[in-house]
């Protein structure tokens, strides 16, 4: 006497919906990275405002050479910022964001908050908001 199979055909077709519906969920986003481009690949575009995060948490806002060093304190970063976008005469008015792999999401987060704060303040200024852009390298092979 053989089992009745065609419970488990039902069985594996619940399974394959299941998994097609969360394997299109679960789809891995890619970094949306917003990068200025410049006309006939000239290399004299205007400087965006950039922020810089290293391994001891320290904030660069758009560093130089030989200028002063970083910051812990968002309150400091918000006023570089403020003042960083008040003087940016880029077109593209793009936040790039620099941040070490090293350095701790939260990090990172709390800045696009900084970021997001100061865009509500401008847009309340009737100025145009700020994107932001997470700079990545190419992987090596």
């Amino acid at each position: 006497m053989e089992p009745n199979m065609s419970s488990m055909s039902d069985l594996v077709f619940l399974l394959l919906i299941f998994f097609v519906i969360t394997s299109t969920l679960v789809s891995p986003n890619m970094i949306s990275v917003d990068l200025p481009s410049s006309d006939a690949g000239q290399q004299n575009v205007k400087r965006n405002v950039e922020v810089y995060v290293d391994t001891l948490n320290y904030y660069h806002v758009n560093p130089e050479v030989g200028t002063e060093p970083g910051t812990m304190s968002l309150d400091t970063v918000a006023i570089q910022l403020r003042a960083a976008m008040e003087t940016d005469e880029s077109e593209q008015n793009v936040v790039i964001l620099r941040a070490d792999r090293d350095v701790p999401v939260q990090s990172v987060v709390d800045l696009m908050g900084v970021i997001s704060t100061l865009n509500k303040e401008r847009t309340e200024q009737n100025k145009e908001p700020y994107k932001m852009a997470m700079a990545t390298v190419a992987p090596t092979e």
